[in-house]
């Protein structure tokens, strides 16, 4: 694992893992949090997958600490700029884990290792208004409410806006869990 706290730590986004993923992004709750309208096949998410593989994009597999192992329990994905150092953030957790805390949890520590690891100085994020668990989440890592997007999305059917949340570095305070080198 890269990064840690007492809840959730952040590891390698692993192949072997495929099949998890794909059953975690096929489930209804994530599909309406997305906005998306159909699932993805097994076949078409493997085939995505070696794509993503190498890709410049910072991805994770989050996984569960609050049990006597380490369970993998969602992804979060930094999608980032480089040209003006700043990232868009994306995060699924598996139906299990869900209001455990980890979302949040999870969240900080993707804001964590972008700051201090990655050197971004803006991580943004768009959540589907109705979304308010996530919103919610959202704001106790540290993201606050910058903009809407008018109307742009889905939420079971019914048309909803897009909330656009940002955080800065500068902004970012409390403990970090990455630790400086000893010289």
């Amino acid at each position: 694992m890269w990064v840690r706290d007492n809840a959730c730590g952040l590891g390698p986004y692993r192949a072997d893992l495929v099949e998890t993923y794909w059953r975690w992004e096929q489930d209804p709750v994530v599909l309406v949090g997305y906005g998306r309208q159909q699932p993805e096949s097994l076949e078409a998410r493997t085939e995505g997958m070696s794509h993503q593989i190498r890709g410049d994009n910072i991805r994770f597999t989050v996984y569960d600490l609050t049990g006597e192992v380490p369970v993998p329990a969602g992804i979060a994905t930094l999608l980032p700029d480089s040209a003006v150092r700043t990232a868009e953030y994306v995060v699924m957790l598996a139906p299990e884990a869900r209001g455990k805390g980890l979302g949040a949890a999870t969240t900080r520590l993707v804001l964590d290792y972008g700051f201090h690891i990655t050197n971004l100085r803006m991580i943004w994020l768009k959540v589907l208004a109705p979304n308010t668990a996530a919103v919610h989440a959202y704001e106790k890592a540290g993201f606050r409410t910058v903009g809407r997007l008018r109307q742009a999305g889905y939420w079971l059917g019914q048309v909803c806006d897009e909330v656009i949340m940002d955080a800065l570095a500068v902004e970012f305070t409390g403990p970090s869990v990455i630790v400086p080198l000893e010289s």
